[in-house]
């Protein structure tokens, strides 16, 4: 029998008092949203959040934040509001936070004990993070993968310990694994009051994949109905959830319901992962969840969802949504405001469904940097596992073994790169109570317009913009110049601003005359009521999926497992005979090297074909046949397809094409666009938080000028060597603002020969209240040139711009002390100076050592008195509240330096 819903709702109520006491106890530390009941209305906020209306007080409003604990290990501090250092369970329950939710792998460790990254997190590590979200009064998730590291739809490796297993032996695993799991958490006095048995289990679990039976799902079944069995035993009171993904394809999650009510599988939960960047509409999302709940009488919830707060990187590792990728055909402006409304949104389509409809978690909204990206940060990436993955993970996931690095999601978190929270943290807080802030600009709408080559030009000279209050008005703008750079065909993007200030976007092409029609796939492969690309097996269908689209949001997905050929096709006729070009852009994944798979054109002149190789997800290729001959029947069919051959152990082999294209040929000019594109990497490199505004407009207009040269069909050399000309003259001319001016301040006191010299190091900026970087300190004899030491050390986050660097070996003398600060992504470089004077070793007491040898047995009793205190002494010298102060000196030679609060710091 299911737990009942209002067994969790009791177990709500029961904490209430507690939780209320922490919060209070939290005030002194943190600065938590202001707080109304929801018959109080909205409460004043800077953003604007819509109240859930009737959201129950017991609806899960949760997190999952399992990197926590590498993080910090990695030297993150996580902050509250006013930029006090916070304990992070405590800061997201004051936010309205109501559960975390925590992934536990089996082993996701080396033989030698190195982490694979993503935090690392094996049940020690989860019951860790268990316990803290219990005691800031927070309900705990517990989330199964039954691997050794991520479990997705593709990566459903087994554990390491379980290789060579049976499906039956692997249940048994299962079993005994979740129930031993359970008994460390509920030893430990956690709050579990959901278990998710399998991760994004589409397509198996563990290693046993639904595709090597034949689709059917009864050896999966036994893996579920174990896992079940074990939280049932240890934790009766529990929701068991089984999770997917993908709501976007049509009859997906009916079907795994059908054959989850088929075998007979015991759970209470149907969980959902839904990024807006993938996964459809909401109102697709609600559908699909409802039909579960109705037809087969579950509880629905999101288990993971997330919208980024900015495209800006933290840490030098890429982000999954940056420029580039998954910045297009957004649902959501990419802004705080943009990803408390996307959390907001999803909340209240899970609450549409009724009832049922249970919860919707936030995926890593703490998953910062752990260092910013000026620094080299691979080290604390691997040696805390606080990277998506380390190069350990590699002998275990193939991905890992030339991806790994950094987090690929602090443009996602809730909280800046420094720890602070962002606005939209407290979104958790604002759905039930509603929000209300300053009336600004929310989403002004991309303006697209398509135009011949040669048409007229007409600019809109006023564009759609959404306020915060949800209203909407067309406002006038003003568009760059960058529009007369362009020569001859091409997709262009030209900037614009509106008349209330805000950025505003004009995607402009300008076409040659495609002869295919619906090219980019935006009326879902039809026109007037006609099929135009069929498919050929039914491997292929047109999907809306802005994430995987080039342009617009729909595109054509093959998807199928093991060897099957399928292509899409479209005869073309009343074409005038002569020379003609096709292309088109496809990314895909899990293909075997065997795969035979492109584009290809056929007339009654012969047959043109250009292969595709594919990279990997939103790794872009362009198959282009230069030129073909149409005959005098005028007559071409463009075919993209093949022969697909899945990798070895993935779920399928997977393709996305879109925006194909086949036009007259023409005769375009022979240039080399190096030199313009070295000068734009050279520009996107820029730290631009270091820099005036009035400097990097220019340069961000040379930029969109060169952008839009580059991307004409007829643009001649001399027009891209004077845009790449620009661009270097306006990076060279980049500005220092006077806020990243650092005011660099060291100080060290006077010491004695043979001790160590503390040199104390501050950096101070308007653009970063925590300055990072690299420090030099260089200790040199006055007049003479020779160095007394030159030590290095780095400047992390958790240092907030204060460093000690100790320096040893110094003889006798007066030096001067010369401090160079290397600057970071917002600070510019900056200098100091000062004097040591170091004097003589202190000479004995007269008369000391004259008699030693006829005290020698004195001293040894005095050692022995000494021996037996030293304990003692040692401890009184670090208690209290001045504890820190007796560890304050860094190691000799340490080369990050002592935190100037004292202890070990990470580096």
């Amino acid at each position: 029998m299911s737990p009942s819903l209002p067994t969790r709702s009791r177990r709500s109520g029961a904490l209430t008092a507690a939780t209320a006491s922490v919060a209070a106890g939290a005030l002194l530390l943190l600065v938590p949203p202001a707080v109304a009941h929801a018959a109080d209305g909205p409460v004043t906020a800077p953003i604007t959040v819509a109240k859930v209306d009737g959201l129950p007080a017991d609806f899960a409003r949760g997190v999952d934040v399992s990197s926590v604990v590498a993080l910090e290990d990695s030297g993150v501090v996580f902050r509250d509001a006013a930029g006090r250092p916070a304990d992070l369970f405590e800061t997201l329950a004051a936010a309205g936070v109501s559960d975390v939710r925590v992934r536990v792998w089996n082993d996701p460790y080396d033989a030698a004990g190195h982490s694979y990254g993503g935090g690392g997190v094996d049940v020690p590590r989860a019951v860790e993070i268990g316990q803290r979200a219990t005691a800031a009064g927070l309900g705990v998730l517990v989330d199964f993968h039954y691997s050794d590291f991520w479990a997705d739809p593709a990566k459903q490796s087994a554990p390491k310990a379980w290789a060579g297993y049976t499906v039956a032996q692997k249940a048994a695993a299962v079993g005994r694994f979740t129930t031993e799991s359970l008994e460390a958490f509920r030893d430990a006095g956690v709050d579990v009051e959901m278990v998710q048995v399998g991760n994004e289990t589409n397509n198996g679990v563990a290693g046993v994949w639904v595709a090597d039976a034949g689709w059917d799902w009864g050896e999966v079944a036994q893996l579920y109905s174990a896992g079940s069995a074990a939280v049932r035993d240890v934790f009766p009171d529990a929701l068991v959830a089984l999770h997917f993904t993908n709501p976007e394809s049509a009859g997906s999650y009916a079907w795994i319901a059908s054959e989850l009510a088929e075998h007979d599988v015991d759970y209470d939960v149907f969980a959902s992962s839904y990024y807006p960047f993938w996964h459809g509409t909401l109102d697709n999302l609600t559908a699909v969840l409802r039909e579960i709940a109705d037809d087969y009488g579950k509880k629905v919830m999101v288990a993971e969802t997330s919208w980024a707060a900015t495209l800006e990187d933290g840490d030098g590792h890429p982000n999954t949504v940056r420029v580039g990728q998954n910045d297009t055909g957004l649902a959501y402006p990419i802004s705080v405001q943009g990803q408390a409304t996307a959390y907001r949104d999803v909340v209240a389509a899970v609450h549409a469904v009724g009832d049922a409809g249970i919860g919707a978690f936030y995926w890593e909204p703490a998953w910062l940097p752990v260092g910013t990206p000026t620094q080299d940060n691979a080290a604390l990436w691997e040696a805390h596992g606080s990277g998506w993955a380390s190069s350990f993970a590699g002998e275990y996931e193939d991905d890992a073994a030339t991806w790994y690095g950094g987090s690929s999601w602090d443009n996602q978190a809730m909280f800046d790169a420094e720890g602070v929270p962002l606005a939209s943290l407290d979104v958790f807080s604002y759905v039930m109570t509603g929000a209300v802030g300053p009336r600004v600009p929310y989403r002004v709408q991309p303006v697209s317009l398509t135009i011949g080559e040669h048409d007229d030009l007409v600019l809109p000279t006023s564009v759609p913009v959404t306020f915060t209050d949800a209203t909407t008005s067309d406002v006038a703008v003003t568009w760059s110049d960058a529009v007369d750079a362009i020569h001859g065909t091409g997709v262009f993007t030209i900037s614009g601003r509106t008349a209330d200030g805000a950025d505003a976007t004009l995607e402009l092409t300008v076409a040659a005359g495609n002869a295919l029609a619906d090219p980019g796939f935006e009326s879902w492969g039809w026109v007037d009521g006609q099929e135009v690309w069929p498919a050929a097996h039914g491997y292929a269908s047109v999907k809306e999926s802005p994430g995987d689209a080039r342009s617009g949001t729909k595109a054509v997905n093959v998807w199928g497992a093991g060897t099957f050929d399928e292509h899409v096709t479209q005869t073309v006729t009343g074409l005038e005979p002569g020379t003609y070009s096709a292309s088109g852009w496809a990314h895909g994944g899990d293909l075997d090297a065997t795969s035979a798979v492109g584009l290809t054109v056929t007339t009654s002149q012969g047959s043109w074909s250009a292969p595709v190789v594919v990279a990997g997800w939103q790794v872009w290729q362009h198959p282009v046949v230069p030129s073909f001959e149409v005959g005098a029947d005028g007559t071409a069919t463009f075919s993209f397809g093949g022969t697909f051959v899945s990798a070895t152990g993935s779920g399928g082999a997977w393709l996305w094409l879109d925006d194909v294209s086949l036009t007259a040929f023409r005769d375009v000019p022979v240039t080399d666009a190096t030199a313009v594109r070295d000068a734009l990497a050279a520009a996107d490199a820029v730290l631009r938080h270091r820099f005036t505004g009035a400097s990097l407009e220019r340069l961000d207009h040379a930029v969109e000028v060169a952008r839009v040269v580059v991307g004409g069909s007829l643009a001649e050399q001399a027009d891209l060597d004077a845009a790449a000309a620009e661009v270097r003259s306006a990076t060279a001319a980049l500005v220092v603002s006077r806020a990243a001016t650092p005011h660099v301040t060291a100080s060290v006191p006077d010491a004695r020969q043979g001790a160590t010299a503390h040199v104390t190091v501050t950096v101070e900026a308007g653009t970063t209240a925590r300055p990072t970087g690299d420090v030099t300190v260089t200790v040199g004899r006055g007049g003479s040139g020779k160095h007394g030491a030159v030590v290095a050390a780095q400047l992390r986050l958790a240092d907030d711009g204060t460093l000690v660097v100790p320096v040893t070996g110094l003889a006798t003398g007066t030096y001067t002390v010369s401090v160079a600060y290397g600057g970071d992504w917002k600070v510019a470089a900056g200098t100091t100076s000062t004097r040591l004077s170091v004097s003589p070793a202190k000479a004995d007491p007269p008369g000391h050592g004259k008699d030693k040898g006829k005290d020698m047995d004195k001293g040894k009793d005095k050692g022995k008195d000494k021996g037996k205190d030293k304990g003692k002494v040692e401890h009184a010298a670090g208690h209290g509240k001045d504890k820190g102060q007796g560890h304050a000196k860094a190691p000799v030679g340490s080369p990050c330096g002592a935190h100037p609060r004292g202890g070990p710091r990470a580096c």
